[in-house]
Parts: structure tokens; sequence; C-alpha cells
């Protein structure tokens, strides 16, 4: 789907009764996951529509990885969501996916009927990358507008400046964050990305007090363990799932 500006958006959509489960992948990752499937037949076995999206620059999505920023992303989601969903969606989104998944659900509190965050990490330009950076690196961010490195999971990184500063407009975890409706976050206390402390910082900042957290101990960033896996759906499904729909 073209979002506006000739870049296509890739999507997977399936057809089902409301609410429907959104599905918002992490960064420099795509809507094929483990996660992302699993989700996907989830929905489907109990009779929901489901919407798996690839924002631009990811995956099967047109578009420049490098002019990506938070804010592009999450109107990439929201370009999607509004114009192929109706009715009361659920949100789960998967590390960066879960930061997209705050600033949709901030954006469409009258549709979000729950939101899931999967080791969630919103701030993590600021709070993970820019704070982590030495001076040195920050100088030559500053000069170069983007620092490229090997990932240790998907090959070379690329943080542009303005992922940096796009970011910043963004940050979420530095006031309270007006939601109300059912937060799920899953966390692994093996993180090596993003500590498992950022979901307790994010269950304080939600204004509502329907706000669980559950910490696996071995669990590790992707949380793709078939064991994971069982433990999303778990938390998942009621939410999908309402008076046995």
């Amino acid at each position: 789907m073209d979002r506006g500006d000739g870049i296509g958006l890739a999507y997977e959509l399936a057809a089902g009764s409301s609410p429907t489960l959104v599905f918002l992948p992490g960064f420099m990752s795509n809507m094929s996951g483990d996660k992302a499937t699993m989700l996907a037949a989830l929905a489907a076995a109990h009779g929901h529509a489901s919407l798996r999206l690839d924002y631009s620059g990811h995956g099967a999505s047109g578009g420049r990885f490098e002019d990506g920023t938070i804010g592009r992303w999450a109107e990439d989601a929201l370009v999607l969501i509004d114009r192929l969903t109706e009715g009361p969606i659920v949100l789960v989104g998967s590390s960066m996916g879960g930061w997209i998944a705050l600033l949709v659900a901030l954006a469409r509190t009258a549709r979000v009927q729950a939101l899931v965050g999967i080791a969630a990490a919103p701030d993590f330009t600021e709070d993970l990358i820019w704070a982590d950076l030495p001076d040195c690196g920050r100088a030559k961010m500053l000069r170069d507008g983007v620092q490229r490195s090997p990932s240790a999971h998907d090959g070379e990184q690329i943080i542009t400046l303005g992922l940096i500063e796009d970011g910043r407009r963004h940050l979420v975890l530095r006031g309270p964050i007006a939601l109300s409706c059912a937060v799920r976050l899953l966390h692994g206390q093996m993180d090596a990305d993003v500590p498992w402390q950022t979901a307790l910082q994010l269950a304080e900042r939600v204004q509502g007090n329907d706000v669980q957290i559950t910490l696996v101990k071995d669990g590790g960033h992707r949380l793709s363990r078939p064991q994971d896996l069982a433990a999303l759906a778990r938390i998942v499904t009621p939410l999908l799932v309402q008076d046995g729909a």
C-alpha cells in the first residue's frame, strides 16, 4: 500500500472478528518472525482478524532504512491500521515495536483495547544508544550524521542522527503515559539489549491500573523460544478472546 509519497508498505491482513490483533515488529526486524506468525495463527484460531506489517525500510516495504525515524515508522503503522482495520484493536509490539505501539495507542486511544510489549524498548534511541556513546562517538555522529557498526543479530546496524533527534520528540518515559487500556509487559531478565527494569519504568508511567508484568528469568531479548511463545500466547489470548468469543 502506498503510504502517500510513493513508498509502498508491505502488510499481511487476515479477516476475522474484532478486536484485530496488530503486530508491530522491532528495529531492523519484519513481520515474518516467529512471534508475528505465531500471533497471527493464534488470532485465526479464535476467529479474530490480524494485521502484520513492515515499516518503511524494513522487510518487504519500500524506502531506505536510513531515512526512517521513530515518528515516521509510527506513522507507517497508523496509515495501515487506519486504512485496513475497523473497531477495537489489540497492539502487540516487540522491542522498538513496543515504543511504536505506545505512540499508536496514544494517537488512537478510543480504539486500543489492550497493548502488549515484548521486551518493549521505549526511548531506546536516547537511553540505550545516545547515552552509551562516548564523547568521541557523539562528536562523530554529529559530524557524519550516521554510525555504522556490527549488529549481534542482523549484520550491520545503522544509527542516524535523524533517528536520534526524532526520537527525542517522541520520548514517553519522561512523564505520565495517558493510557487506561489493559497493558501487559513480557520481558526476559537475561535481555542483553533492553534492561528488564525498563518494563518496571513503563508500568509505573502508564496511568491506568490494569498493568501486569511477566518476567522470564532465563529469557533473552528475542523471547522466541517455544516456552517464550507459549508465555506470550497465554498473555495475549485473554485480551483477544472475551466472553468465550
